[in-house]
């Protein structure tokens, strides 16, 4: 059985060659009601301008990317990050998204003490968890795929996810579940189950594994049915374990990105029907 489009949600990064206004009306067209945004196409587009376009196309924005980069050991640094960081939380009110995904940030230039680098995002989030619920916006971990580790994100599994997670309130922190990053690890599905139990799955993002890899790694998310990952089956794990929020699509994908923006829009939705419940 396919899925509908009801769950939905477009990722900006997926068709980022997409102006946000032709992303708007792209989505009317399509009848696609949820959107994920990334914050330099915002600020680029405007805040205001943004959360206004999207209000008036009657779009609900699922998620804004991203926060995080928490893991220098400079003071002046880790400063700059928790105002970035402050400011993320504030476009993200104002785009009215209860949700700011976070990439922690990978080792600092000639450090390879991970649990140094990984105590320094919970300090972090000591700090912006309380100014995250003030403005009613919740920050969602994001592990990414071991690969990643050494310099964009040195939180690599749910497991750790969750043990930087459940030092503090579910309604300050959470997780991003995203089948890209987890779906090599035969413990990813108990650790959905933990993530669920305490309300902290905060958000779910598809995207497939095909190989080879790109040179860089980073655009190498797979359009949804073509790659090795079961969509169905993590759909159902995260279900079980009690989400029912929007599931966004997020492809970095040179190939697709070269492509007419428009049809790669509608070609993501129809993946999705078909390869999710």
């Amino acid at each position: 059985m396919s899925g509908s489009l009801e769950r939905f949600s477009i990722n900006q990064m997926t068709v980022k060659q997409l102006s946000m206004p032709e992303l708007a009306d792209g989505c009317a067209r399509l009848g696609i009601r949820n959107v994920g945004l990334w914050r330099e196409p915002v600020q680029t587009y405007g805040l205001e301008a943004t959360a206004k376009l999207v209000r008036d196309a009657g779009l609900t924005v699922t998620t804004l990317c991203r926060g995080g980069f928490f893991t220098a050991i400079e003071p002046e640094e880790r400063a700059q990050a928790l105002a970035d960081n402050r400011r993320a939380i504030d476009e993200a009110a104002v785009l009215g998204t209860d949700t700011l995904v976070l990439v922690s940030g990978g080792l600092p230039a000639g450090s390879k003490d991970l649990h140094g680098a990984r105590e320094r995002i919970a300090d972090a989030l000591s700090e912006l968890g309380p100014y995250a619920e003030r403005h009613g916006v919740r920050l969602a971990i994001e592990p990414l795929h071991p690969m990643y580790a050494a310099d964009r994100c040195v939180v690599s599994t749910l497991a750790q996810a969750l043990d930087l997670a459940e030092r503090f309130p579910a309604h300050q922190v959470g997780v991003t579940v995203d089948t890209y990053h987890i779906w090599w690890d035969d413990t990813a599905p108990a650790q959905i189950a933990r993530a669920g139990a305490g309300g902290r799955i905060h958000t779910f993002q598809l995207a497939d594994w095909t190989t080879p890899l790109p040179e860089g790694v980073l655009t190498g998310r797979g359009q949804i049915g073509d790659g090795s990952i079961d969509m169905r089956e993590w759909q159902g794990h995260v279900e079980a374990a009690g989400y029912t929020g929007a599931i966004e699509v997020e492809l970095f994908n040179d190939v697709l990105w070269a492509r007419d923006g428009q049809e790669v829009l509608a070609e993501t939705a129809a993946r999705f029907t078909e390869h999710t419940r």
